[in-house]
């Protein structure tokens, strides 16, 4: 169970079952930064179906930060006044191993057909409901992956939102910038941009060797576009668990015009536990970055409490000991306890 263990050393029934139970996939990209001299290799380890992964902790929940708990009509999870998720697609290019959405993304169980984008009315009982809640002042497109959507399907999208008075941001969470940076196209970029509302982009990264050249280009021709970029990354053991390679990420991440945001805690999503670093370290290794490098390069280190209750920032005023575990607040400014270490 400690970072040295080897995904290709598992058995392959384990590795096959693992397949059956959890979409897997990975770009040509992707494949070809992984070392293959390397068991534990920081990109393999993202991608690369693992036998431990068959290991659910009992603290690990299949929603783990409650989707299900709001979610008024089907795409839509509305968990913060001003802001809603629209969950467009639930497919993604590539499926990360630590995913907090993988019980929903992917293949259907079985074997059955991949899922596809909201239906006709599905989609237009979610703008409906957009629509109906004047308080949402921003969209959140997730999934899967909105950037797998084609041109003309992401200009209606836009339009869409954009003919909904009181919309005024619409923010695209993608990996598709980073592991297929060619579907990045000026059609694409042209058609996420329209008058009266503003396109965010937040991309999802999670170590320096993703930022590839090819990624950079497609970086480029969003900002070149006018699009704010973001960044969301994971706090993964193995991966990037130290200040180091943290600092060199986010690094990377502004010289390519991208902002670190949220520097996230893992979720206590099936088949984790190996990725889950202690919070006590996570704090340390933040703290340390925020001693090494620029103001541009902090992202907010935080964790979304399980069940629904929001994200807590990980600093001293959000977070306390308990008799067993830590108890953190959330943003309705309760506390509640977090034993999923």
């Amino acid at each position: 169970m400690d970072g040295a263990f080897s995904p290709i050393a598992a058995p392959r029934d384990a590795l096959d079952e693992v397949e059956r139970r959890y979409a897997t996939a990975i770009t040509p990209l992707m494949q070809s930064l992984i070392d293959p001299d390397d068991p534990n290799d920081p990109i393999a380890l993202q991608f690369r179906p693992d036998a431990r992964e068959l290991i659910t902790t009992p603290a690990e929940r299949d929603d783990p930060i409650g989707d299900h708990a709001h979610a008024p009509v089907e795409g839509i999870v509305h968990r913060y006044r001003d802001r809603c998720l629209l969950k467009i697609v639930s497919v993604c290019p590539v499926y990360c191993r630590f995913c907090f959405r993988r019980e929903m993304v992917g293949p259907k169980a079985g074997g059955g057909p991949k899922t596809a984008p909201l239906s006709a009315e599905a989609f237009d009982a979610a703008l409906a409901y957009i629509a109906q809640h004047t308080e949402i002042w921003e969209v959140i497109l997730t999934g899967g992956d909105p950037f797998l959507l084609s041109p003309r399907r992401a200009r209606e999208l836009t339009q869409r939102l954009a003919a909904v008075p009181h919309v005024k941001i619409v923010r695209w969470h993608t990996r598709v910038p980073i592991v297929d940076p060619d579907r990045v196209t000026l059609e694409f970029v042209d058609a996420l941009c329209t008058d009266g509302m503003t396109a965010y982009v937040a991309i999802h990264a999670n170590h320096p060797r993703e930022i590839t050249p090819q990624a950079k280009t497609a970086l480029d021709r969003l900002a070149q576009a006018g699009i704010p970029l973001l960044s969301q990354t994971v706090l993964l053991k193995g991966v990037n668990d130290s200040a180091e390679t943290l600092e060199a990420h986010m690094r990377a991440l502004v010289e390519a015009r991208v902002k670190p945001y949220y520097l996230h805690h893992p979720d206590l999503a099936p088949g984790t536990s190996h990725f889950r670093v202690p919070i006590e370290r996570g704090r340390e290794i933040a703290q340390e970055l925020q001693a090494r490098a620029s103001g541009l390069c902090q992202p907010t280190y935080v964790l979304d409490i399980p069940g629904g209750h929001g994200k807590a920032p990980l600093g001293p005023c959000a977070i306390r000991a308990a008799d067993e575990g830590v108890e953190l607040r959330g943003a309705d400014g309760a506390w509640r306890a977090y034993t999923g270490e």
